[in-house]
């Protein structure tokens, strides 16, 4: 929101039309099967935002797994114009930034960093639907900073997949396949991002490393 503002964005947080219950994308209820409490969630989600969409508002999110969810699986359980739409106009954080600077409208006065060097660990989702470059590409606005991708397949948390002791082992075997060992040579000078939930967590918890959202570094990098 911070940084949004002082791009001189006006941010207005999505609510529920009826209840105090916080709009939600789902996905949880779909990662366990449950495709009718989904369903009736994408509902809730596409009726709080529809007179933002057909104001022509870009809707925002932080987290891959449920940004994502609003642009493929609400098409797909809800078919019709009113998915289609708010596909249309939703996008990551990074996504619009990039957009913004693209189109010459971004206005963010960025600063060096203490920290010369951003590794990066993209989120499965993002990953699918190629919005690694608008994070590298958002990151360029810093000045003197030096970005890299790790070159890592899933974290091996996966939602729940982490926590549940009949998968933790299994999880614990993907995120040391080959994300622990590139987490090695991330120097304790580096900002080490990776905007997926799950990820972060993943992260923390096998090598004790503090991964952070590259929101969180935009706006440690605001003047």
């Amino acid at each position: 929101t911070r940084v949004l503002a002082s791009a001189g964005y006006r941010v207005e947080f999505a609510k529920a039309l009826t209840g105090e219950r916080p709009l939600c994308c789902g996905r949880t209820f779909l990662a366990a099967g449950l495709v009718d409490e989904a369903r009736a969630e994408a509902t809730r989600t596409i009726e709080a935002l529809k007179p933002h969409v057909e104001a022509g508002t870009p809707i925002i999110g932080l987290e891959p797994s449920c940004l994502l969810t609003l642009r493929d699986e609400f098409s797909a359980m809800l078919p019709g114009s009113d998915s289609e739409a708010l596909a249309g106009q939703a996008m990551l954080f990074e996504e619009f930034i990039a957009q913004e600077a693209d189109a010459g409208r971004l206005n963010l006065n960025l600063q060096p960093t203490p920290q010369k060097r951003a590794l990066l660990h993209g989120h499965c989702h993002q990953k699918a639907f190629s919005s690694m470059d608008a994070v590298e590409q958002m990151l360029q606005q810093v000045p003197d900073l030096t970005t890299k991708m790790i070159s890592s397949g899933c974290c091996g948390m996966a939602g729940a997949f982490g926590y549940q002791s009949e998968t933790h082992d299994a999880s614990i075997a993907m995120a040391q396949l080959d994300l622990v060992p590139a987490l090695e040579a991330v120097d304790r000078d580096d900002w080490l991002l990776a905007d997926g939930f799950s990820c972060r967590h993943q992260i923390s918890d096998v090598t004790h490393k503090s991964p952070r959202h590259v929101a969180q570094f935009l706006a440690r990098s605001l003047q």
